[in-house]
C-alpha cells in the first residue's frame, strides 16, 4: 500500500461485486433501449470500462471531462467543461457512469446541462457516494457504495494525479 493511503475503504472483491450487481439491475431497467453512458474523466473509466463489460445489453459510450477539484483534495466549487460529448443525446437514453458524488454541486451542473440537450432519459450511475457532504439533492438510480466524509484513491479516483489504478479504494492521507 502507498505511503499516502492510509487505510483499504472497499476492496477489489467487493467493488468488482457491486458493478456486476449494478450491471445487472442496469441491464434489466434499459432491455430494448439505445443506451449511451456517459463517462466523466478521468475518475470513472474504471467503473465505466468494468460496468460496460458486464452488461447484458448493447451500449454506446462517450466521455466529459468536468473539474472542480483543480489540484486540491476539497472541491473549488467551480465547475469548467474540459471535454464535452462529441454527439448530441435528443432523444436518447442517457447514464452518466461517475466515479464520486460528494457536495452534489458539480453534479448539478451536469445535470442541468444536459437536460437541456433534451434526452429521452437522464439518470446517474455513482460508484461512490459521499452522501454525509450532500449540500445540493439530486436522485441517483444507481450507487455502489455510499462512504463517510473521507478523502479516497484507487479505482479511478486520484490524490494529485496519483493512486488511480490502486485495484481498491483507499483513504488518503492528507498533510495539512
Amino acid at each position: 500500500m502507498p505511503d499516502e493511503v492510509a487505510e483499504v475503504l472497499l476492496t477489489e472483491e467487493a467493488i468488482w461485486t457491486r458493478v456486476r450487481e449494478i450491471a445487472a439491475a442496469v441491464s434489466r431497467d434499459y432491455a430494448g433501449k439505445n443506451l449511451l453512458l456517459v463517462g466523466i474523466l478521468r475518475g470513472a473509466v474504471f467503473f465505466l470500462a468494468d460496468l460496460a463489460r458486464a452488461l447484458s445489453i448493447p451500449v454506446e459510450f462517450d466521455f466529459m471531462a468536468i473539474s472542480s477539484y483543480g489540484q486540491g483534495a476539497v472541491s473549488s466549487g467551480v465547475v469548467r467543461i474540459l471535454k464535452d460529448l462529441d454527439a448530441p443525446i435528443t432523444n436518447r437514453h442517457v447514464l452518466i457512469v461517475e466515479d464520486i458524488v460528494d457536495t452534489g454541486f458539480t453534479l448539478g451542473y451536469l445535470l442541468r446541462m444536459l437536460r437541456a440537450r433534451n434526452p429521452a432519459s437522464l439518470e446517474v450511475c455513482v460508484l461512490l457516494d459521499k452522501a454525509p457532504r450532500r449540500v445540493e439533492q439530486h436522485t441517483i438510480a444507481y450507487t455502489g457504495f455510499v462512504i463517510p466524509d473521507k478523502f479516497v484513491v484507487g479505482y479511478g479516483l486520484d490524490y494529485q494525479q496519483r493512486h488511480r489504478t490502486l485495484p481498491y479504494v483507499g483513504v488518503v492521507r492528507v498533510s495539512a
